[in-house]
């Protein structure tokens, strides 16, 4: 349970907010690269924690993201022309580069030097992993872009999609890390052993890889795992024991990296990996990056078509990317189902993480809240990112921004005998306690 004073401040994200502040120290995705297809082409309107913005390519294929409103007399740079390297006003053709520098001003004399004294507010912007970065805090402070391992393996061994969400992005996050939910959300209320497996094996995220198995069970019949968290350069591991049918326990563990990324905790080796990045637009809505990968081979054009289908966390979204499923029509909700093969009669991972999510309200109100035995990654999240927000409030810089590489780590599944702890469960399913794997990659910590 917060305080009303604690619940703002972990979820309000405004420039000048402590936690906006502590967000904007980290490159936070922008856009999909694909929103931006061509060169020279159509800008975009963004809005990130609480800032419009305005997004283009230019001629030579860099991104630009900028304040949308020409320093001149305020006219919207969306409807300027996107040009020769620059976007140029529509009403009295001021242009800019992406670096937000007047590069023309033809109501000045060709002599005159005042549009060297002209600036459009402009951010660095870096592209990776088929997303576009961006990067809103003090430029001397500016560090280098996290090492998720979805931007590493080669672009055939990822698939990366979006989708808009209608509620405070820090709600939507903890659902992310809070895995004991799966004993019920994502679950059937049935005895029937083959319906179980066959939507878990459509859409709780273990993987095409996977086959049905014990776990779905041990899921189903111990909805209190025991928790254990521990720290790291870049974030938390979250790792939840489930009794099994003998004296192993199995493992769901979960990886929260600083401060806006988690790791979906299925995965056993061969499978499919999953992650999720949330962006605030405002206090109230939020995007959704949603990431798969491979470590060890291309994705098949079925298991693409099954992404953009809505399979596991990926949502079925429209051309704005808004779900198809969606508080409009209550997600689809099916009571016929809701009786028989759902626990919320709502088909997909990602759709039924929405409901819920949206449901806590617009903005949850954690004073009303009561924790338990399984919520010990909810508050170890919590006291982390408050506490880094406070330090940095005080002059600590996030200890995660010097730590870039330390963002190549896994999360994922495991069967192990009941006297190891986290850290021996994580070396003997990564080989290293936080699950880091950037030596593959040929990185250093």
């Amino acid at each position: 349970m917060l305080t009303h004073a604690d619940n703002r401040f972990l979820t309000e994200s405004d420039a000048g907010t402590p936690m906006g502040t502590l967000l904007r120290r980290f490159w936070v995705p922008a856009l999909l690269s694909e929103e931006l297809p061509e060169r020279d082409g159509p800008p975009r309107k963004l809005k990130i924690m609480g800032e419009e913005l305005l997004a283009f390519r230019d001629t030579q294929g860099r991104v630009g993201i900028v304040e949308p409103h020409c320093p001149h007399r305020g006219a919207d740079l969306f409807f300027g022309r996107n040009e020769e390297c620059g976007i140029r006003c529509a009403f009295h053709g001021w242009k800019f580069d992406v670096e937000g520098k007047c590069v023309d001003l033809p109501t000045s004399p060709p002599e005159s030097g005042y549009k060297d004294t002209i600036r459009l507010l402009a951010y660095p912007t870096r592209e990776w992993g088929d997303i576009v970065w961006v990067y809103m805090g003090p430029r001397e402070k500016m560090p280098e872009l996290p090492q998720l391992e979805m931007g590493l393996v080669p672009v055939a061994q990822r698939y990366v999609s979006k989708k808009w969400q209608d509620c405070n992005w820090v709600q939507s996050l903890e659902g992310g890390i809070d895995t004991a939910h799966f004993s019920f959300l994502h679950a059937v209320p049935s005895a029937d052993e083959a319906v179980q497996r066959t939507i878990y094996a459509r859409s709780a995220a273990l993987g095409d890889q996977s086959k049905p198995d014990d776990r779905i069970r041990w899921i189903r019949a111990d909805p209190r795992p025991k928790f254990s968290v521990m720290g790291h350069d870049a974030g938390l591991v979250i790792g939840g024991a489930r009794r099994t049918d003998g004296p192993e326990l199995y493992w769901r563990i979960a990886q929260f990296l600083m401060p806006n990324h988690a790791y979906a905790p299925a995965a056993f080796p061969g499978e499919i990996y999953y992650g999720q990045t949330w962006v605030p637009v405002d206090d109230t809505h939020c995007w959704i990056y949603t990431y798969s990968w491979l470590p060890d081979r291309p994705f098949s054009n079925a298991e693409r078509m099954k992404f953009q289908g809505g399979f596991g966390v990926h949502s079925a979204v429209d051309g704005n990317f808004v779900p198809l499923a969606n508080p409009s029509n209550c997600y689809k909700l099916d009571r016929a189902s809701q009786k028989t093969s759902s626990y919320t009669g709502i088909a997909g991972v990602s759709e039924q993480d929405a409901a819920i999510q949206d449901s806590q309200g617009p903005i949850q109100d954690r004073t009303r809240e009561h924790l338990g035995p399984t919520d010990i990654g909810i508050v170890e999240f919590r006291k982390l990112v408050m506490g880094t927000a406070r330090a940095l409030a005080a002059g600590t810089e996030p200890r995660a921004t010097a730590a870039p590489a330390g963002y190549a780590v896994r999360s994922g599944g495991w069967v192990a005998g009941p006297d190891k702890d986290l850290a021996a469960v994580m070396t003997e399913r990564f080989g290293h306690r936080y699950g880091w794997v950037g030596d593959a990659h040929g990185l250093k910590l």
